[in-house]
């Protein structure tokens, strides 16, 4: 029975690679791994196995830290609709044009990085927000939109996955937390942070491309030939506010620090990050909500209306969070991650399975334009090895973390790599065509950086 338990994950991976859906992948892998504990346990019909599927779901749901980080999925779609449709967005962008700081190419380019930084909260809103901002100022200054989606998508995913206070970071760390490791599952991911290499050479090609002012392959020629067009104008609703976005944004940052040092009894690496992320997120919209009822920008009705609305729009990604967990769990009674790692350990030198992670969730993400459910998928592999093979926990799950933005980032369906192209007013293949190269760069140098530091820490 060894080698059937590898195959609920790799049906997920076929059928993500030919149905390009993660959560029907995602569902039938359960069901099929459900099938294989049945056939394991002798005193078991087969034919439970869709009420053993559904009874696995409830268990997981059950779980506190697992219930809390559903929660706060929900929330962050609340959070993210009020902030958008009360105008705090377009809002923060007009103030900070007003400001007239940008004189030079660099000071563009270092305004819409900084930009994207400061949105970390989620990806697509942060390409949204620099790249709103920056069009009007990359045609003053003779730069293609193709430079301008590469800067807003190279930095928004790349920050997203290194700082971590967002949904990124709880949904990786509802991941951990099925799993039972030496240190806590939060002190794990803060420390992939400083092996997460795609991302920081990433950042570290964007901001030489800013500072030296000079872009290479398909982007030079972009440059040359790309048509201007006349700044265009932000209209901006009478009744938005920036603070309507930075109200909320700010108090969740700074809450969430303190509640992760809270919960860790003044040490932020041992704090509870479920809970962390849930108490700061509905102290968040909390905020959001007061603020728009307090300057009448919309009746107590209107808000709920819209909150609700914004959770509906984030139900896929909570249905992924709660199958892949559901799956994890699944596949450790299965014991597909001993049955891995056995066969890793046997034909594959430990210091060339962090690599290989990197590669295949590279591959994954760029086929499917997913990095959630590239992580969704690869995680519940990688850890098992974490434990079995005695690797760095967090060197794998940077790994795991690098593979899939890498991939995402490129792929021309991706939404991330949509959004960029919609919001700096380019043309999507262009915007591909044109970001590949940097992004293939940035790849190769990663592979290299998770052989070498691989090859020293598991020696």
């Amino acid at each position: 029975m060894d080698w059937l338990s590898i195959l609920p994950p790799m049906l997920a991976i076929i059928i993500v690679f030919w149905k390009k859906e993660v959560i029907a992948a995602l569902f039938i892998a359960l069901l099929s791994s459900e099938l294989l504990v049945l056939i394991q346990d002798s005193n078991q019909s087969i034919w439970l196995t869709p009420i053993s599927t559904l009874d696995r779901v409830v268990d997981v749901a059950g779980s506190g830290g697992n219930t809390r980080i559903l929660l706060f999925s929900i929330l962050v779609g609340a959070l993210l609709a009020l902030i958008r449709d009360s105008g705090g967005v377009s809002a923060t962008v007009q103030r900070i044009m007003q400001l007239g700081i940008a004189k030079t190419r660099q000071h563009v380019g270092g305004i819409t990085m900084f930009t994207g930084i400061a949105v970390f909260v989620e990806s697509n809103l942060s390409v949204l927000t620099s790249g709103i901002l920056a069009r009007g100022l990359y045609d003053k200054f003779n730069m293609s939109r193709a430079r301008l989606a590469y800067v807003i998508d190279s930095t928004s995913a790349p920050i997203c996955i290194l700082i971590l206070l967002n949904g990124w970071g709880a949904f990786i760390l509802g991941l951990l937390n099925t799993y039972e490791l030496d240190a806590s599952p939060v002190s794990i991911l803060w420390g992939s942070v400083w092996f997460n290499f795609y991302a920081i050479f990433t950042l570290l090609i964007v901001a030489y491309t800013i500072v030296s002012d000079k872009v290479h392959g398909p982007m030079l020629a972009e440059e040359a030939q790309c048509e201007r067009s006349d700044p265009e104008d932000i209209v901006l609703d009478q009744g938005a506010k920036a603070r309507f976005m930075l109200f909320p944004l700010m108090t969740m940052v700074i809450t969430m620090l303190g509640f992760m040092w809270w919960t860790g009894n003044g040490d932020l690496t041992q704090g509870s990050g479920s809970k962390s992320v849930l108490y700061a997120t509905f102290l968040a919209c909390s905020v959001a909500y007061v603020l728009l009822i307090v300057y009448r920008r919309f009746s107590h009705k209107e808000v709920v209306s819209i909150a609700f609305k914004g959770m509906g729009e984030i139900l896929p990604l909570v249905t992924i969070v709660l199958l892949s967990i559901s799956l994890g769990a699944s596949l450790k009674i299965l014991g597909t991650g001993l049955f891995v790692a056995g066969l890793v350990g046997d034909y594959l030198p430990l210091f060339l399975v962090v690599p290989m992670l990197f590669i295949a969730g590279g591959i994954m993400s760029f086929t499917t334009g997913t990095s959630w459910g590239t992580f969704a998928i690869l995680i519940p592999i990688g850890i098992p090895l974490v434990q079995t093979l005695g690797l760095p926990p967090s060197l794998v799950v940077a790994a795991i973390l690098s593979g899939g933005v890498f991939g995402d980032h490129c792929s021309p369906i991706s939404d991330t790599t949509a959004v960029s192209s919609i919001a700096a007013g380019c043309d999507l293949l262009t915007h591909v065509r044109t970001q590949l190269p940097y992004a293939l760069f940035a790849g190769g140098l990663s592979v290299v950086a998770f052989t070498i530091t691989s090859a020293i820490f598991v020696a």
